[in-house]
Parts: C-alpha cells; structure tokens; sequence
C-alpha cells in the first residue's frame, strides 16, 4: 500500500482539486500537503481557504510543465505520491483553443512524469470518463472499454491516459489512472452546466441546454470522487483503470428541472440552444471493479444532497441565502 506521507497535488486550487485537499487533510497520517497550481481562470486561491490554516499545508504557483521547478518540488518537501489534478477540462473551451489543452494536458503529463519517473513517486493521473465517447443503452464504461474520444479536451486527456500507461510498461513507473463521471458539489467553476443553471435560475433568466437536453451523464458528489482517489492510490495496481460512477443517471433537462425546483421557478425558462459540435449523448460507468478491487462505494444520494449543492451555490457566487 502506497504511503500518503507527504503530498505533492498539482491542480489543487480547483474545484476537484480543493475537495481533494480537504480529504487529504483528515488523513491522520498525512505530514505535507504541497498543492501546485498555475492559478489561471479555473484555479482560485480562495478555494483553500481553511485548507491553508493547516500547518501541514503549503501552496506553490507554478505548472506541472515547468519540470525543474516539479523536481525541487519533489525533492525539498520529501514527496512520496502525486496527485496529478492539473488540467485543461472544459469542452466548449478546448473547441476555441485546443492548442491550451494540448500544452497542459498532454505535454505537462509528459513532463510530470519524467519528473516523478527521476525521483520514483509514485502517480495518480485523474482522468474522465469522457475519453470513452459515447455509449448506447444499456451498455456502460468499464476500464478496458476502448478510447474514443469526441472533443480537444477529451483527446487529450486519451493521450495523457496513454503516456501514462506507456510509462508504466516502459520504465516499469509507479502510475494508477482513475475516470469519473459528471461531479457536482460546492466551489465548481461557474462555466460549468450546474453553476450555470443555478445562475440562470437563481436571476429569473433562460436556462440553457444544448439541443434537446436529453443528453444522459452519471453525476457523482465531489466528495465521493475524492474519497476513490484515494483509495485508487492507496490500493490501486499501477497500470490499471479505476472508474467511479455515481450512478446517477440524468438527462441534462433533468438537471435543469432539478435546479429549478429547488428555488420553485417554472420549467418555461428552460430554453434550446444550438447543439455544440461532437457532443455525446450518453456517459454510463460501471463500477464494479472499484467496488470489488477499492471496497469504495458512493455514499451521497443525489436526491438527497443535490438541493444543498444548488443553495450552495447561489448563495457562494450570488451572496445570496435561498
């Protein structure tokens, strides 16, 4: 079992990133918790908040790309595992400039690695589920289903799923690879489908969905993904696929109906909007193997959590109590 010692978390002043810091930090046995991060539009320092008081915690800005600075890193602050949360992920973005996702999601994977390779920490590459495609009733995802992916960003994150299997089988390197589904929770990037729904919601405006809204995610709790994270890189067999699912399957127009029913507003300002290009109508994971080879389980009920996550937040980006 690998050794959460001391913690090198790239990508850590984002939404996944954040929760992740904050799991990290209930670990009694956890001595440093060293997150990095490139602060661009996606990373807020203000996300740590809490995190930053603990005396284990410390923060470097910088990119996983720049592999001298990753080795001092490594080196200074005795790190004995990354987790590798750095990462270009919106899809609508990586469309308008791919160049962006290539450069830190491909590119920067291969320079984290090299850096961990030298120094022989071991890695979690935390991927999605979206570099599978899409997949038609009643089948799902499992971890050897085939890389077919549909946007910049998805590709890309194939292709770091690949450097990274390629350095297992090549320099025999400590790596486990996990895939999510959809996450929700509290301090998500507004740009994303939840915050903006409850954006739209919470000011009386049009709610937004691509084409006919019925394209189907499994939505999973942050704070569930962060709990297999863990597990993964505790327990996981380097050169293997984790996926975690939350399974909870919903049509984008049933996220929108939900949000909607939180503040009591009418399913008239829901609105059609022209479908973006290569948009894939249905994500599906099994779990099976997290469950038998992790013993993880997803604990949060969507129906039940799902209604705080929206008053989280409005009143989080609104300062508004609903």
């Amino acid at each position: 079992m690998r050794q959460l010692r001391s913690i090198l978390l790239t990508g850590g002043a984002g939404f996944i990133g954040s929760a992740l810091a904050r799991h990290l930090l209930k670990l009694h046995g956890l001595q440093r918790l060293v997150v990095l991060d490139k602060l661009t539009y996606a990373g807020n320092r203000g996300h740590l908040i809490g995190p930053d008081q603990d005396p284990r915690f410390s923060f470097a800005e910088g990119d996983i790309g720049d592999r001298e600075f990753v080795a001092r890193l490594l080196h200074d602050h005795g790190i004995t595992g990354v987790f590798n949360l750095a990462a270009e992920s919106h899809v609508d973005r990586s469309l308008l400039y791919p160049d962006d996702f290539v450069r830190t999601n491909v590119t920067g994977v291969a320079h984290l690695l090299e850096a961990c390779r030298s120094h022989a920490v071991p890695l979690l590459q935390c991927s999605t589920d979206e570099v599978h495609g899409s997949v038609d009733p009643p089948r799902r995802f499992f971890d050897s289903s085939p890389l077919n992916p549909s946007s910049p960003y998805s590709a890309s994150k194939a292709a770091a799923d690949l450097l990274c299997s390629a350095a297992v089988k090549s320099y025999h390197q400590e790596v486990v690879i996990t895939r999510s589904s959809n996450n929700y929770g509290p301090r998500q990037h507004a740009e994303k489908l939840v915050p903006t729904l409850v954006k739209a919601a919470f000011h009386d405006e049009q709610l937004p969905l691509y084409g006919d809204g019925m394209h189907i995610r499994d939505w999973i709790h942050v704070d569930d993904h962060c709990r297999g994270l863990i597990a993964a890189f505790k327990q996981g067999i380097s050169g293997e696929v984790y996926l975690f699912g939350g399974a909870c399957e919903r049509t984008n127009l049933g996220i929108a109906r939900s949000v909607l029913e939180v503040f009591a507003k009418p399913e008239s300002l829901i609105t059609s909007v022209s479908d973006r290009p290569g948009h894939d109508r249905r994500y599906s994971i099994d779990n099976t193997k997290s469950f038998a080879a992790l013993g993880w389980r997803p604990q949060h009920k969507f129906k039940t959590i799902f209604p705080s996550v929206v008053r989280e937040l409005a009143a989080n980006h609104h300062g508004a109590q609903v």
